[in-house]
C-alpha cells in the first residue's frame, strides 16, 4: 500500500473528515453529476454513478442531494458545465501527483494548483510527466484483526480480484475496475468488514520519506484536496505506518 493510501486509512478511522462533510458532499456532487452527463441517471446501467452514488451513502448524504446531482447531471435541472481535468507534478522531495478535478473554470483552477505546489515546494508538470507511474485499480481494504486470511484470500479471487496481501494492520484486496464491484459485493456478502473501498490510481513506484520529510509532502496534500475544483490526489510517496500514526496524533 503507499503512504498515501495509509495516510487516508488513518484519518478516515479517526474520522478526520468530518469538520469537511460540507466540502465532501460538494465533491461527491460533482462525481454524480459528470458520471450521470456521461453515462445516463439510471446506476444499474452506469457503473461509474453507482459507485459515485455508494460514496455519496457512505458519506451520509442526502437522499434529495443524491437525487438532485443526478438530476443536474442529465439535464433535468440546471447545473454547472463541469470539465474533468487531471494535472501532474511534483512535491517535495520528488514525490509524484497526479491531481484530478473537475472544473467549470480551468482558468481558476490551473494557476490555484500551480501557485499552491510552489508555495510548498513543489511544480506543475507537463501532461504525461508522473501519469505512467501510475495503474487505476480498484482497491479494498480489511481489517486484519478479526479476519481469516485463508478465507478472505478465497472469496476475494474466486470473485475475480487479481491480488490480496497484507499491509500493516490491513488486508489490501485489488483487482481491475472493471471487477472492483463484483468483489466488493462478494466480500460484504462474505461477511469480511471493509475499512475502505474504491477505485483508485495505485503506484508502481514510490519514494521514501521518514519523520522528517513526510509532514512536508502530507500537508501539501491536504491543502490540495481543499482547493474546490480538486476532487482526489494520488502520489507515489511511502512510509512507515508508524511515522503517520505520530503525525496524526499532532493533529
Amino acid at each position: 500500500m503507499s503512504g498515501h493510501s495509509k495516510w487516508a486509512n488513518i484519518r478516515i478511522r479517526k474520522g478526520a473528515q468530518d469538520a469537511k462533510r460540507g466540502k465532501v458532499f460538494t465533491r461527491i456532487s460533482k462525481e454524480i453529476m459528470v458520471a450521470a452527463r456521461s453515462g445516463g441517471g439510471n446506476p444499474d446501467f452506469n457503473p461509474r454513478l453507482r459507485l459515485a452514488v455508494q460514496k455519496a451513502r457512505e458519506a451520509n448524504m442526502p437522499r434529495d442531494n443524491i437525487d438532485r446531482a443526478i438530476k443536474k447531471g442529465t439535464g433535468e435541472l440546471e447545473g454547472e458545465a463541469l470539465e474533468e481535468v487531471v494535472y501532474e507534478g511534483y512535491g517535495p522531495h520528488g514525490v509524484a501527483l497526479l491531481i484530478e478535478t473537475l472544473t467549470g473554470n480551468r482558468n481558476r483552477t490551473a494557476p490555484d494548483i500551480r501557485a499552491l505546489l510552489g508555495k510548498r515546494g513543489g511544480n506543475l508538470g507537463e501532461s504525461g510527466c508522473v501519469g505512467w507511474m501510475f495503474v487505476t485499480k480498484g482497491l479494498i481494504h480489511v481489517p486484519v484483526e478479526g479476519t481469516d486470511e485463508d478465507e478472505l484470500m478465497l472469496v476475494a479471487l474466486e470473485a475475480g480480484a487479481d491480488d490480496v496481501k497484507r499491509s500493516g494492520d490491513s488486508f489490501e484486496v485489488t483487482s481491475s475496475p472493471d471487477m472492483f464491484m463484483v468483489v466488493q459485493q462478494a466480500l460484504e456478502s462474505g461477511g469480511f468488514a471493509l475499512t475502505s473501498a474504491e477505485v483508485t490510481r495505485i503506484p508502481t513506484t514510490t519514494v521514501p520519506l521518514d519523520a522528517r520529510t513526510a509532514p512536508g509532502v502530507l500537508r501539501l496534500l491536504e491543502d490540495l484536496e481543499d482547493l474546490e475544483d480538486v476532487q482526489r490526489v494520488h502520489a507515489n510517496f511511502d512510509v512507515a505506518d508508524e511515522v503517520l500514526e505520530a503525525i496524526a496524533a499532532t493533529q
